[in-house]
């Protein structure tokens, strides 16, 4: 891929992209950007040699795109608004792939996207290699280790989450006193904490996953400062996320924060959750 030295980014919201495109940049990649009204920064520019204005749905003009840019692999950073997705335009490229979809959410809508790149001639890669610095890590990562109650309640929420997760609705399940108080859908993972924090109050638990059987170039789990914003908005007091299979933004500001507010942030081992015991 190295050679190629052209990459292609399908750029949504946050400063993912620009970061994708900045690293890429800095390895001595060119870089074309394809972006989306309303949900790309506009700062994307500043980081790419090509850049292309989409509204969601365009999938014939993003390939064409892509083609005259001369790329021959592309990767997606950063999350589109989904309940916005709802109000796409599909081109006629887009509908032949929206009626063979058994389903709309995340992953299958993103997966045949890609898999419609690939037919293309387009490889798609996971944008993680340009940033490897995010991938979530392991262990304890706050001051605080999770109480005997927040220990309860992760090992409760994950194999209940996995399920969810397999049946792509979300990632992520808030917990108390091992009760489901609120499963993430299409709102995403900040509303569904704050409903938990509007149903239930305080002492919530916020568990987040890798979705079973999730394509990991095009759709990985998210978190970050905002996240424990959102949780002390809400009362939540511990986050354990799946380490290794997501990405943690701002991850030294994210730590500081949660300690300020005794917030407990631990990074569970999917092939070990039960170890969350011995912290």
């Amino acid at each position: 891929m190295a050679g190629s030295k052209k990459l292609g980014i399908i750029a949504g919201g946050g400063s993912f992209p620009l970061l994708v495109a900045q690293n890429a940049r800095k390895q001595g990649y060119r870089v074309a950007a394809a972006a989306f009204e309303k949900e790309t920064l506009p700062e994307i520019q500043a980081y790419t040699d090509q850049l292309v204005w989409l509204k969601l749905g365009q999938l014939g003009r993003l390939i064409r795109f892509l083609h005259q840019a001369g790329v021959s692999h592309v990767v997606f950073a950063g999350p589109i608004n989904k309940p916005r997705a709802f109000d796409l335009r599909p081109d006629f490229r887009a509908i032949k792939l929206l009626v063979n979809l058994r389903s709309r959410n995340d992953n299958a809508l993103l997966s045949s996207v890609a898999d419609e790149l690939h037919r293309e001639g387009l490889e798609v890669i996971s944008a993680i290699e340009f940033v490897p610095e995010l991938i979530s890590p392991a262990g304890l990562q706050s001051r605080r280790a999770p109480s005997f109650a927040e220990k309860k309640d992760i090992l409760f929420a994950w194999p209940i989450i996995k399920q969810i997760g397999s049946l792509d609705i979300g990632q992520c399940i808030v917990v108390k006193e091992r009760a489901v108080v609120a499963v993430e859908a299409i709102e995403g993972t900040d509303r569904a904490i704050l409903r938990a924090g509007e149903l239930s109050g305080s002492s919530l638990t916020v568990v987040k996953i890798f979705k079973p059987g999730q394509d990991q170039r095009i759709d990985l789990p998210a978190l970050g400062s905002q996240t424990v914003r959102t949780m002390i908005q809400a009362g939540a007091t511990c986050l354990a996320y799946e380490s290794g299979t997501s990405l943690f933004f701002d991850r030294a500001e994210a730590v500081s924060l949660a300690d300020e507010h005794k917030i407990c942030l631990v990074g569970i081992d999917p092939d070990n959750p039960e170890a969350v015991q011995k912290l």
